[in-house]
């Protein structure tokens, strides 16, 4: 997001997240008025966990992704960061509870009958969807 505004992050949730979806966020201003959400705060000044309301997921989530691009990848193009992310995403929802034998039958799955080409991959086909 561009910013952390109310407008663009309610315009974002919206766009994004399904109305009547369970949304547990901080009390952040910009999150007042998702009134079309089952929407759940935590206050962190008062607990960080209610029951299943907390943001602890997501924040382990963004840990990981912080801690691969500034340790393992280092240098990341903005151009491909969504591929990065997109492997994050796949390593946190198959972790848990798959094997490494699992986990790649999975990822070759999803790549069967999708072609990725260099200009695609160096941006210089820009007109084109990525298929990733």
């Amino acid at each position: 997001m561009d910013d952390t505004k109310k407008k663009t992050q309610q315009s974002e949730i919206r766009e994004h997240v399904l109305a009547g979806s369970a949304l547990f966020t901080d009390v952040l201003k910009s999150y007042e008025g998702l009134d079309e959400f089952q929407h759940e705060v935590a206050d962190h000044a008062v607990e960080y966990v209610r029951g299943e309301v907390h943001t602890n997921n997501l924040e382990n989530f963004w840990n990981l992704v912080k801690r691969g691009l500034k340790g393992t990848y280092i240098s990341v193009e903005p151009f491909h960061l969504s591929r990065y992310l997109g492997e994050q995403v796949f390593r946190y929802n198959y972790g848990k509870g798959f094997n490494d034998g699992e986990r790649f039958d999975i990822a070759v799955r999803q790549i069967v009958g999708k072609r990725l080409t260099w200009d695609q991959l160096t941006g210089k086909e820009m007109s084109a969807t990525p298929a990733y």
